[in-house]
């Protein structure tokens, strides 16, 4: 008598798993669409409305610039501390323009949202719409607008076009079509698919009340160079004391996350520190440099001295570290600060150590 196969070893033919792989998939991408549409819809309503109640309260102020922001001032403070970081002053400007611009074009009554979601499939995002304002031509605006919808372009591609002119340079051209194939090469690379692009984007994260998750941004080898870089440079006993890891800093057209950032107490600076994968190139020092002139505007007080900057590299055959200073420090600040920072050898040695570890434990459980 044939005892019954049990069940772990019944095998499922591909013609089956085909075709159920394929309706599953289906029903999972058209949730996260539905998903992502509800949620880009409350997000621009939000701001709009936002935007509108600050246009109208400008407007019961006798001197309106000023009494405008005042109101953005003291706003952007208390709702910080009620909802987070989505709401710097920055950002309740960008509100404001964003009701000023598009308040004519589409009513509250009929739903702005509504409006955006007609002439938009996919619906941009409120990602694009910062990118729209920085124009200030309504035709213009309009024009990239009903382009980046109908043509699905991507952020990045939506503002590589504003920047580089592209409504302008296409209007004035006798070859409209060599313009435009231009372009697509130009923004090919920028237009690259990610099915995760929702979750990451750290303006849906923070309207949703979550913390920047950096597991997507780094590589398990680098993960571990900053885990234990954290811990390195506070056992070295030379005044460091941890303030943030992955700090986002999100400026109009993009977001940075910075690896670390220290306070020395001895020095009275911030030290940033950001891991490269590659070697350290020009726009390297240049990003770091950024860094350091907004963290000296932001958070920096009159007795901190200017912030340091070091830039780590990976591949430690290479300059493993760089270190960046504003051009207006004094040499005796300079030579202060090199006493107490750790060394090109010291930060080279614990990268390689660190980078030992790690191989090791890895072919371990390879061969477990």
């Amino acid at each position: 008598m044939n005892k019954q196969q049990p069940a772990s070893k019944i095998l499922v033919s591909a013609e089956v798993i085909e075709p159920l792989y394929h309706r599953a998939s289906v029903i999972i991408e058209d949730a996260r669409d539905r998903a992502y549409r509800q949620v880009n819809e409350s997000l621009i309503r939000r701001n709009w409305e936002l935007g509108k109640m600050i246009a109208e309260e400008e407007l019961n102020g006798e001197n309106r610039a000023k009494y405008g922001a005042s109101i953005i001032k003291e706003l952007s403070k208390r709702l910080t501390t009620s909802y987070g970081k989505g709401f710097t002053k920055r950002n309740l400007y960008n509100f404001v323009s964003f009701y000023k611009m598009y308040g004519s074009l589409y009513s509250c009554e009929n739903g702005i949202v509504q409006s955006v979601i007609a002439q938009s499939s996919p619906i941009l995002s409120w990602t694009h719409y910062l990118v729209l304002i920085q124009e200030l031509n309504n035709d213009a605006r309009r024009w990239y607008e009903s382009e980046a919808a109908s043509q699905n372009w991507s952020v990045r591609t939506l503002q590589r076009n504003v920047s580089s002119q592209y409504y302008y340079r296409i209007l004035a051209s006798q070859r409209k079509d060599l313009v435009e194939k231009e372009m697509l090469e130009l923004t090919a690379p920028l237009q690259s698919p990610d099915p995760t692009e929702f979750i990451k984007n750290p303006v849906i994260g923070e309207f949703l009340g979550f913390t920047a998750d950096t597991s997507f941004r780094e590589s398990e080898l680098e993960q571990a160079i900053i885990d234990n870089l954290e811990k390195f440079l506070l056992e070295l006993g030379k005044g460091f004391a941890f303030v943030a890891r992955q700090q986002h800093i999100h400026t109009e057209k993009r977001d940075y996350y910075i690896d670390l950032v220290f306070y020395n107490y001895i020095l009275k600076c911030f030290v940033l520190i950001d891991l490269k994968t590659t070697k350290i190139e020009h726009q390297d020092v240049g990003q770091m440099d950024m860094y350091i002139r907004m963290y000296d505007e932001l958070k920096r007080s009159k007795d901190d001295n200017p912030t340091i900057g070091i830039l780590l590299c990976e591949d430690t055959d290479d300059d493993v570290a760089r270190y960046s200073v504003l051009h207006d420090n004094d040499h005796m600040f300079a030579s202060k600060y090199m006493t107490l920072m750790p060394s090109p050898d010291q930060l080279r040695a614990e990268i390689e150590r660190q980078k030992a570890i790690y191989y090791l434990k890895a072919k371990s459980i390879e061969e477990e």
